[in-house]
């Protein structure tokens, strides 16, 4: 591709557009006192609305050195014990999440306009979440998790079909084969905050800030 040919970023970025659709209102007062049934409704409404894979948000972690990592993963479920999902202890994110167990979340549903940020502390489940976490979902799910070596150094595309070969083979064999690495995690959080798109940018920020047991609301200017 000559340099005539390469795309030009900067007139890409001006035409876009963001929200010129009708966006759903959002009275802050008629907030719930805390956070996790006011998520629920609004993942429920992005479900409803179309939006893909609004169970994907980004997952922010700091290394021993405090430095940010982010990477998108999988909500397996939220309730009153936390934000659930899971990984390899050895990946990089286990790592960074046993030397620094607190984390952030972020979810983008542009198709309403709305993010959820989400942070606290992380603990990890017991054995037996984890075994049961991974036999609920998919034998691809379990055959992914079975290949490991998550966010090791990889010598080939080749080596990487073997080995996915391999774990596929043996989880259509024993569906019940465990993958010891396998961790669920539980986000538990102190602050999250529920931001609603306005077109014409009186954005809604409600945050709510956990002060055991009690949780406080605050309303933010975009």
């Amino acid at each position: 591709m000559s340099p005539t040919d390469e795309p030009d970023l900067l007139a890409l970025l001006k035409s876009l557009r963001v929200w010129d659709t009708e966006l759903p209102a959002f009275d802050p007062g008629s907030a719930p006192a805390e956070p996790l049934p006011l998520f629920v409704e609004w993942f429920a409404a992005a479900v409803a609305a179309g939006q893909p894979e609004p169970h994907t948000p980004s997952l922010a972690t700091t290394d021993e050195a405090g430095r940010p990592d982010v990477r998108t993963v999988m909500l397996h479920g939220a309730d009153a014990a936390g934000f659930h999902f899971a990984s390899h202890a050895g990946s990089a994110k286990g790592r960074q999440l046993a030397a620094r167990p607190y984390a952030a979340l972020g979810f983008y549903w542009p198709v309403q306009g709305r993010q959820v940020r989400v942070r606290g502390a992380v603990r990890t489940a017991s054995a037996e979440v984890a075994y049961a976490d991974l036999h609920a979902r998919s034998t691809g799910a379990l055959a992914s998790a079975l290949v490991g070596h998550q966010s090791e150094p990889l010598s080939s595309v080749e080596e990487l079909v073997r080995a996915s070969d391999a774990a596929w083979e043996r989880a259509q064999r024993e569906p019940g084969a465990d993958a010891p690495t396998w961790t669920a995690y539980e986000l538990v959080p102190d602050e999250v905050e529920f931001f609603q798109g306005d077109a014409h940018r009186r954005h809604i920020r409600l945050s709510y800030h956990l002060t055991p047991p009690t949780w406080t609301k605050q309303l933010l200017w975009p």
